[in-house]
């Protein structure tokens, strides 16, 4: 089990990627876009987002996989077995002394590595996973997260370029997981100010109100996103226009312009 700390980037990721990172927020498909997000740079099998609750026990926060919901079957089977108790990520989370600033760390895992038969066999050979790599996810506040990104037996072993592609977009995956088990989103940068960068910005939305932002960046007019999300055309009116305020800006051209720099 190898484990290094991920410092942020410099560069911006683009505003795509952003969405599809942030559009999951608040409903039970964060982990499909992470998995989505993360496949347009490497290729990967499943993704999983884990949580250690109040309590102490590990919590599934989402999940998601190439084939079908065997991922959720195995997080299934994690959390019954309490594996959690085995797993060097969740051990290692549980016992760090709580940070004066958010931290951030990368976890490399392979199976072979895993002692515990039974373990072994229900989250890595049952399933086909050769290894897993994990953003660790460590606050002031308490919360401790793991979002692991697997590869099975017919995918290449990761490299030292994909270590460094998961570790860029480490932050922003942390940002979202800790939003998402907050339940609220980003207040703080909505009320700020100052605009500041696109990408913290776009956390501030509301659920409904980056689904409405994303169809529109997609070349939707409001009346076929109307149709698409199932709304009448003046609630999507109301979330457009309050995504303009709360991303301080004027209109959805000013928007495809301010991602367009990015």
């Amino acid at each position: 089990m190898k484990r290094r700390r991920i410092h942020p980037a410099d560069d911006m990721l683009d505003s795509a990627t952003v969405l599809t990172i942030v559009g999951g927020i608040g409903t039970p498909h964060l982990a499909d876009g992470f998995l989505a997000a993360m496949q347009r740079v490497l290729p990967l099998t499943f993704c999983t987002v884990f949580a250690l609750g109040a309590n102490g026990r590990v919590v599934t926060v989402s999940t998601a996989s190439n084939y079908g919901d065997a991922a959720l079957q195995t997080s299934e089977h994690y959390i019954e077995n309490r594996f959690d108790l085995l797993d060097p990520n969740m051990v290692w989370l549980s016992a760090r002394a709580l940070p004066r600033q958010p931290t951030l760390w990368l976890s490399h895992q392979h199976a072979d590595e895993v002692a515990d038969p039974a373990y072994r066999a229900a989250c890595y050979g049952d399933v086909g996973i050769r290894e897993r790599v994990s953003v660790l996810l460590l606050l002031p506040t308490g919360q401790r997260a793991a979002v692991s990104f697997y590869r099975s037996l017919a995918l290449p072993e990761f490299a030292d370029r994909d270590f460094g592609l998961i570790a860029r977009h480490g932050a922003l995956l942390a940002e979202a997981t800790a939003a998402h088990s907050r339940g609220l989103v980003g207040a703080a940068n909505a009320s700020r100010g100052n605009a500041g960068p696109i990408e913290p910005r776009l956390l501030g939305l509301s659920v409904r109100e980056r689904e409405v932002i994303g169809h529109l960046l997609a070349g939707r007019t409001a009346k076929e996103t109307a149709r698409e999300t199932g709304l009448a055309l003046s609630t999507v009116r109301t979330h457009q226009y309050r995504a303009f305020r709360r991303l301080k800006i004027p209109t959805l051209k000013a928007l495809l312009l301010e991602l367009g720099s990015r």
